[in-house]
């Protein structure tokens, strides 16, 4: 029989799950999380801590702030858990970044300056209120594609069966949304993130990614990652360099990563970080399988 660590995953959320005063009682009440939030106060020379715990929102939500805080929850609930690492790790977006740290490849600090670098780098990269973000209900991966091949847009997260996210250039996007409506989308809106995200106008942020990461050892990890970029396992620490560069300018694979997990014989998903997104697209994508939340 299989052991949980094989038939379970540790998945990590990216931007939209984050709430102010997220990890605040893991801080005040576990000093193996109090260490990781410290950890990423002292690498970004900031108290990103007092924005998390205290607001306010709009601050929080700014992408170069919202990106390293997702994580730094995200690691200080799994170290507060004592939860063993399981034989996989998977992470949606930033939370590709969150899954190499919990798995070893990249030391809290680390992943914490590569996330305000990536944040950073995402919105000079598009002028503000130049590019936008938005989901689209109702419409398979396929219908949403053809759409986006009219209008020029990009497929930004295929998330689930009839859940995508397209990214762009404002008035591409807005385009695509009235498509998607005529096509019979059930809704079709823009998201609240400062930046476009995973398309091809963030090639200059994807230029800084890959200068910044040249500089830093990702290690090989203690999991084996289930990419972004490939929804294939991946472990060589060059490859999971450029995936990590690629993800910024091309879409995430999730619903085709989260098959390849059942392929591999994993049965549940174990959502690790603020909200519960990811717990939520599982069993839409796939009924054998199951997910929760870490309990800590």
């Amino acid at each position: 029989m299989s052991s949980v660590f094989e038939t379970s995953i540790l998945v990590f959320p990216g931007q939209g799950s984050q709430a102010v005063g997220m990890g605040k009682d893991l801080y005040d009440n576990n000093p193996d999380a109090r260490a990781v939030f410290d950890e990423v106060d002292d690498a970004l020379n900031q108290k990103l801590s007092d924005i998390i715990f205290n607001g306010p929102m709009e601050e929080l939500t700014l992408t170069a702030n919202v990106q390293p805080a997702i994580m730094a929850v995200s690691i200080a609930m799994l170290r507060a858990s004592g939860v063993k690492l399981t034989k996989y790790v998977a992470g949606h977006s930033l939370g590709e970044y969150t899954a190499l740290c919990a798995a070893g490849a990249l030391s809290v600090g680390d992943t914490a300056r590569l996330l305000r670098l990536r944040g950073d780098a995402m919105q000079r990269a598009v002028p503000v209120g130049a590019g936008l973000t938005a989901v689209i209900l109702g419409l398979d991966i396929e219908k949403v594609r053809e759409i986006c091949a009219q209008t020029d847009c990009d497929v930004a997260n295929d998330n689930s069966p009839g859940q995508v996210v397209v990214s762009g250039a404002r008035d591409i996007v807005e385009k695509t949304l009235e498509l998607a409506k005529a096509a019979g989308a059930k809704r079709a809106m823009p998201l609240a993130l400062s930046v476009p995200v995973h398309c091809r106008i963030q090639a200059p942020a994807a230029d800084e990614m890959r200068n910044a990461l040249e500089k830093i050892e990702i290690k090989a990890p203690q999991a084996i990652l289930i990419s972004n970029k490939t929804a294939m396992p991946m472990t060589d620490p060059a490859e999971i360099k450029d995936a990590l560069v690629y993800q910024i300018t091309h879409g995430v694979h999730w619903r085709e990563s989260v098959l390849k997990m059942h392929e591999l014989g994993i049965t549940e998903t174990i959502e690790v970080g603020p909200g519960a997104v990811l717990t939520g697209l599982t069993p839409r994508i796939c009924s054998d399988m199951t997910s929760k939340k870490l309990e800590i």
